[in-house]
């Protein structure tokens, strides 16, 4: 049934049974694209975790790399030892192989949320199904890591960010990020009402979104550099101690500043190909806006990062970033 829910969840036929076995434990479907997996016993380092894949529909690697997990485990091949709410995020955007339908779903996962769509109730959707599957596992610390794909290239072709925040990240996440090859980390700075920042703000969770490559078709990922992140899902899967490594080994970064387009006449200063993490040097001109003005480098250097000169007005066109020093 595992292998089959997201085909199905994602062809809009209902899935059935709604509810089952599976080694280890119990699946049982809570909403369309929903599913929550609970063992019998949880093993030692069961953590609450929230997997969630597809929150832009053209962001396949993720769905992808998990699909093999959950088909690992009905398989027999893992065994349920931790409690899982996993989420395919944006069905009918996935459908359609673009990143939204109406309008960016990552933008949307605030408690006060009273825009109207499609995605809005996506939203509140998702938020009810987190809110209740946290409380249900209120002993356990929670979890949620928010997968991705990035539109360009990447000097980190695998990198996360940490949502902003005052729960402190657990220190053993950045070993485990590490041990899961991944290559850079920049802290966020600001609300951002993304889906890991919601798990984050308003649950305490250790909460990521990871950006696992560059956005392609279905069928023109290559899973092999993600094998390591797929390890990772396997031990959350299991309750299991996954591997570690030095966080040192991780580049981080800060945000410094957020490009935002104010007009419908703004533009990035630089070529459309720009890789995620590009530095520019004091004076370098990042942007125009016909209402904001012109943006420049000031005395410190600038990394570009997620630039989208495309995005709606008064949303972010790029996030701006300073290296960091690791977490001590």
């Amino acid at each position: 049934m595992l292998a089959e829910w997201l085909d199905q969840a994602l062809d809009g036929r209902a899935t059935t049974p709604r509810e089952g076995r599976l080694p280890g434990g119990r699946y049982r479907l809570l909403a369309p694209g929903v599913l929550e997996l609970s063992p019998d016993a949880c093993a030692a380092e069961a953590h609450a975790g929230v997997l969630s894949v597809g929150v832009h529909g053209n962001e396949t690697a993720p769905i992808e790399l998990l699909g093999a997990v959950l088909a690992r485990l009905e398989a027999g091949l893992l065994t349920l030892g931790a409690p899982l709410l996993v989420i395919l995020g944006n069905p009918e955007a996935i459908r359609h192989g673009e990143r939204f339908v109406e309008t960016n779903l990552n933008r949307l996962f605030r408690r006060d949320l009273d825009e109207a769509g499609d995605e809005p109730d996506r939203a509140r959707t998702l938020m009810a199904a987190v809110d209740a599957f946290y409380g249900r596992h209120a002993a356990l610390a929670p979890l949620h890591y928010d997968l991705h794909t990035a539109i360009r290239d990447s000097r980190f072709p695998r990198f996360v960010v940490e949502p902003f925040g005052e729960t402190p990240t657990p220190p053993e996440q950045w070993r485990w990020l590490a041990g899961a090859d991944i290559q850079a980390v920049l802290h966020q700075h600001r609300h951002s009402w993304t889906f890991s920042h919601y798990s984050k703000h308003y649950h305490g969770a250790a909460a990521f979104t990871l950006e696992l490559g560059r956005a392609r078709p279905f069928g023109a990922n290559d899973l092999a550099p993600l094998a390591p992140m797929g390890r990772l899902l396997e031990v959350l899967v299991e309750g299991r101690a996954p591997e570690c490594a030095a966080p040192a080994e991780m580049a981080f970064f800060r945000a410094e500043h957020e490009l935002l387009r104010h007009d419908p006449d703004f533009r990035l200063c630089f070529p459309d190909d720009t890789p995620n993490f590009t530095e520019f040097l004091p004076g370098t001109r990042l942007a125009v806006d016909a209402s904001a003005g012109a943006f420049d480098v000031g005395e410190t250097p600038l990394s570009v990062v997620f630039p989208n000169a495309e995005v709606e007005i008064g949303a972010r066109a790029a996030l701006l970033v300073v290296p960091s020093p690791p977490p001590a």
